[in-house]
């Protein structure tokens, strides 16, 4: 396993991280069974960076994640960080109220994560959107208190734009911002990575394979699930969708040459842009989850990274990469 640091002041974490949502929630039915594996697989490949958030399944996911980890080896349980997203309202319906970044509600949060986990403290800890009626001062502010309690290792923020993130960072040290990266999803070069180098501050890259439509897994008949998330995804839609596969069968020509897999060589393009990132992998099984690994022993040199660009250019991808209602949640987007 080859290793990465997280910002200036985070941990070192294993090159590709686990994201694991997609073992609760979103994206159709998963094996209970097979998640606790797949873990256990990650752990065993080395990879130590879990990202879940607690609004996933209401709870379900960190609770699977404490599951895992009570019953893996010791020395894999005490090398696993956890990344948690916090803020994100639910009710029992399964439906989607706003966020809470209040100070009270970060403490509130965390004590419950800390419970489902099963853990004495949180690695990385994160609100999943920034609240639009709390500032993010006052979010971050209460995180560092969490840390200085030692409830809490380091500060992390997701999807937020380069002046939020300037903001932040005045009031204590960011490890690391997660947010979407990938070959069809590239907002953040312009000026939300240079403020996160700038500033010493990581990127944990999530959706590096789109949810799963550039992972060349992703068949143009695929029916999905009621409750798969992607059913409703603007890149998932008619036409869209078709634009997208074909930007995905450009693509595979370029892995195919490289003796490689499209998911393989997706990744590797994340893993390419700079050691200041870490790819999040949301793999369900194990299956997948080697896959993925194989990303790490893909080099891309100058004229394979020309012939990916060329095959999936930048702004290439047809469709927004979320509903309008869930854009405006984005303040990376602002």
């Amino acid at each position: 396993m080859l290793y990465r640091t997280l910002g200036a002041t985070g941990p070192q974490v294993s090159a590709l991280g686990l994201g694991c949502m997609g073992m609760s929630a979103l994206y159709g039915e998963a094996d209970r069974t097979e998640s606790i594996a797949t873990l256990h697989a990650a752990l065993d490949a080395g990879v130590t960076l879990l990202d879940t958030g607690d609004f996933y399944a209401m709870g379900h996911n960190e609770m699977l994640i404490g599951e895992a980890l009570r019953s893996a080896p010791a020395a894999h349980r005490e090398r696993a960080l956890t990344s948690v997203k916090f803020g994100a309202l639910r009710d029992p319906d399964g439906g989607w109220s706003g966020y809470d970044g209040r100070p009270a509600a970060v403490r509130n949060f965390a004590a419950y994560s800390l419970q489902r986990l099963g853990v004495d403290h949180i690695d990385v800890y994160r609100i999943a959107r920034v609240d639009p009626d709390v500032p993010i001062e006052e979010t971050v502010g209460a995180i560092a208190e969490l840390v200085q309690a030692g409830h809490v290792r380091h500060i992390g923020l997701s999807e937020v734009g380069a002046d939020t993130l300037r903001r932040a960072a005045a009031v204590a040290p960011i490890s690391d911002l997660q947010i979407e990266y990938s070959l069809i999803s590239r907002g953040i070069e312009d000026r939300i990575l240079p403020t996160a180098r700038e500033l010493g501050i990581g990127v944990t890259a999530y959706g590096v394979l789109s949810r799963g439509l550039i992972s060349g897994h992703f068949g143009r008949d695929r029916r999905l699930a009621a409750d798969d998330f992607r059913g409703v995804s603007p890149r998932f839609q008619g036409e869209n969708l078709q634009r997208n596969l074909d930007l995905v069968d450009a693509l595979r020509k370029v892995a195919e040459q490289r003796g490689a897999t499209v998911a393989q060589t997706a990744i590797a393009w994340v893993l390419a842009q700079g050691t200041d990132i870490v790819p999040l992998v949301g793999a369900r099984t194990r299956e997948r989850l080697g896959e993925a690994l194989g990303a790490l022993d893909v080099t891309l040199g100058p004229d394979d990274l020309a012939a990916i660009e060329t095959a999936i250019p930048a702004d290439a991808a047809a469709g927004e990469r979320y509903p309008a209602d869930q854009m405006a949640h984005l303040d990376s987007e602002r």
